[in-house]
């Protein structure tokens, strides 16, 4: 068996994971729910630059941190930063690197993260690179299904909303290409799943299905994971409010689902999940949200190489 080591590695994109890293990463978090490491990164330092706005990201890097014995540096507003001044990011994280041990990082631009772990000579972590990859969010995306469901195989999950800008989903779809699984693409024609990622679905042997009306498909699914339209990422602020309210979930369309269905949703919303799902025991997007800290316990612990 090929021993798995993270240590001094970045976290960037999905893609640079095997199903096995994938895996190992599932199963460390799972010890860091189960186990004590309060003590483990004592003396460890991370640096976190946010240059985009992150509640659930940010705090539970910062919780995951804390809570492994380390400490926390940086930044939630870029106009704190020397990034106000012009600074570079090869620049910045070059500054960065000796204040901290670890880089966690989110930033607007595409590609960012990737410029960033080049720059840098500590393991960087990708918290999201515009509408690109946000890899540790798929981690906790796999963590909370394989919770509920038990397996990650012969699953049917449904994709719901904007599926041309969402980083969360771009990075899951790749990440379960690696499993049996069947997926559904429902969004409005403007925000389909980019070309190239369905070639590459193609290329891997994965069924998937393309729809704009998801209310014949609901018994199917074992997973809907629905998205924000994203009004940020839209050029044309027209665009955006032609699609604004495509999709709406309510309690409804559990009439015709799986008893054991479980809603997803990275977060936040806005008017794509009515409220009157939260208690119901499908709803596990706010339990989602709680396993970002295991999960970005174990990242930090990984890459640091203290597990």
């Amino acid at each position: 068996m090929v021993k798995i080591d993270f240590k001094g590695k970045d976290i960037i994109s999905i893609r640079d994971f095997s199903k096995e890293e994938i895996l190992h990463i599932l199963k460390t978090t799972e010890r860091m729910e189960k186990e004590n490491f309060s003590n483990l990164l004592n003396g460890k330092i991370m640096g976190s630059l946010f240059f985009e706005p992150s509640t659930r990201t940010r705090l539970s890097f910062g919780s995951a941190m804390n809570g492994l014995g380390g400490t926390v540096i940086g930044f939630s507003d870029p106009k704190q930063s020397s990034a106000a001044k012009g600074e570079s990011l090869p620049d910045a994280m070059k500054i960065t690197e000796g204040y901290c041990d670890v880089i966690v990082m989110r930033h607007y631009l595409e590609g960012a993260a990737r410029l960033a772990a080049e720059s840098a000579n500590v393991p960087v972590i990708n918290a999201g690179d515009g509408a690109n990859q946000h890899p540790t969010q798929t981690f906790l995306d796999l963590y909370t299904i394989l919770k509920y469901k038990k397996k990650l195989d012969g699953l049917t999950v449904g994709f719901l909303g904007d599926l041309k800008y969402g980083r969360t989903v771009h990075s899951l779809v790749h990440a379960l290409a690696y499993f049996n699984v069947k997926l559904v693409f429902i969004s409005p024609d403007s925000l389909r799943m980019p070309p190239d990622d369905l070639e590459e679905l193609k290329k891997k042997g994965i069924g998937f299905k393309e729809i704009e009306k998801f209310n014949s498909h609901i018994k199917d699914l074992d997973v809907i994971y629905a998205t924000r339209i994203q009004k940020e990422r839209f050029p044309d602020q027209m665009d955006y409010e032609k699609v604004k309210d495509a999709f709406i979930l309510d309690k409804s369309i559990l009439k015709g689902a799986k008893k054991d269905l479980i809603i997803l949703h990275p977060l936040p919303r806005v008017n794509e999940l009515n409220y009157d799902l939260d208690d119901t025991e499908n709803a596990v997007y706010f339990d989602q949200a709680k396993n970002g800290v295991p999960v970005r316990k174990a990242l930090l612990a990984l890459v640091l190489g203290k597990i």
